[in-house]
């Protein structure tokens, strides 16, 4: 890989790009169409397990548990599949993970649709199907810079978490209705279908060659990976400021079905599709934010919203009040995780973005899903509300503790927006 690249002035790094920039470039945006129908098929599976786990137990921790199954393969494999997505084909490596996840999602729906399904089985196959998804992701977001541009990486990466918001606003309503008029069963064999468009595309691609710069044992490549965090300042405060969010953020989104269960099925998804349209939202102002505020500015005061709704959530029960509360807690969540996102997209060397980007899943997923576990058994103990105040003076002690760790703007390693490998 090429790292001979001049780095602009900073005076062209600030030009202003459009944040839909990236969708001209064909390569780009047929994996981003591929990719938002594999997301709404992924937030259909996520409001199905949920909605099917209410019905067979009402105990809050093994409701909260289908979250934590999906992110708890982040502590067995995450960092072996950094390591791997930059030793060997990533194109290859990803049909390999989508496959995965495919034959999982399609063995759920026929166990489900044959009744042959207990809470157990749920969150085995659950398990399952993020073991795929965490092998998946290091590669898969490694992946931005091989199909945009170079000048257009930083709004390739927002880009990304607009498709995945998009899926977020339609997905849980769609499967909210789905689950409605055909039960989970569809909705787990439509996540499956999902994936064939970015399978389709991997297959297509011709992917440059690229010369491997780490080879050796998959372990040699892990302990480089490690050196390099533990010498970089700048990367053990992305990864701090990512964990002290995700453990108190969890809460909400892991005790939502039961907040949800009087409003149905059909209301759930659409509490989760509020959050998403908000999200939405909140991408199209970020932009006028950046211009007015800081990044720690921006992170500060979208914690700071996200635990006021997290309060908010668990003293109301209307329908409308819920969704304006998942509205605000979207919009306050993509201010956080883009600010997140793009500092890990661009805190490492090309060579070792692959490694990078699998110890911040580590630390975010991994938060979320210990997060999910604990606020589960807390509301076991002490009720859904209690947990959710808990889980806001969390957030609101987190933003206090590490507000040494500070977010530079974007732009942390240049050459990763300016020149490819």
């Amino acid at each position: 890989m090429s790292e001979s690249a001049k780095i602009p002035p900073p005076s062209l790094l600030a030009v202003p790009v459009s944040a839909w920039a990236p969708l001209r470039e064909p390569l780009f945006r047929s994996l981003w169409i591929a990719a938002v129908i594999s997301y709404t098929g992924t937030w259909m599976q996520n409001v199905g397990a949920g909605w099917l786990m209410t019905q067979l137990s009402l105990s809050p921790l093994m409701v909260s548990l289908v979250q934590a199954a999906t992110t708890l393969p982040v502590f067995l494999v995450i960092l072996p599949a950094g390591a791997l997505a930059d030793m060997v084909d990533r194109r290859r490596f990803l049909l390999i993970t989508q496959g995965w996840m495919v034959l999982a999602a399609a063995a759920l729906g026929i166990l489900t649709a044959l009744h042959h399904i207990t809470p157990w089985v749920l969150l085995s196959f659950t398990f399952v199907l993020g073991l795929g998804s965490v092998m998946n992701d290091p590669a898969w977001q490694a992946l931005t810079p091989e199909v945009a541009s170079p000048a257009l990486h930083a709004p390739a990466v927002a880009l990304n978490s607009v498709g995945f918001n998009v899926a977020r606003a339609v997905g849980p309503a769609l499967g909210g209705a789905v689950i409605a008029s055909a039960g989970s069963s569809v909705a787990f064999l439509l996540n499956a279908a999902s994936f064939f468009g970015v399978i389709f595309f991997l297959y297509r691609w011709k992917r440059p060659h690229r010369e491997h710069v780490q080879t050796g044992r998959v372990l040699d490549a892990m302990s480089a990976g490690l050196r390099y965090m533990r010498g970089n300042p700048l990367m053990r405060s992305v990864l701090i400021r990512a964990g002290a969010f995700s453990v108190g953020a969890s809460a909400l989104l892991a005790l939502l079905p039961i907040l949800a269960r009087p409003h149905g099925a059909t209301g759930y998804g659409l509490l989760l599709a509020w959050f998403g349209v908000g999200a939405l939202s909140g991408a199209a102002l970020l932009p006028r934010l950046r211009v007015r505020l800081s990044v720690e500015g921006i992170v500060a005061f979208s914690i700071l919203v996200f635990a006021a709704m997290t309060l908010a959530a668990g003293r109301v029960h209307a329908f409308a009040w819920l969704s304006a509360i998942l509205f605000a807690s979207g919009m306050a969540w993509i201010g956080i995780l883009a600010s997140l996102n793009i500092a890990a997209q661009t805190m490492s060397p090309s060579w070792l973005r692959a490694r990078a980007l699998s110890m911040y899943l580590l630390v975010l997923q991994g938060g979320m899903a210990l997060g999910s576990a604990a606020w589960g058994a807390l509301a076991s103990r002490i009720g859904v509300p209690e947990a959710l105040l808990c889980s806001a003076l969390a957030l609101t002690a987190g933003l206090i503790l590490v507000r040494h760790h500070r977010l530079t703007p974007f732009g942390m390693n240049p050459e990763l927006l300016v020149a490819r490998d």
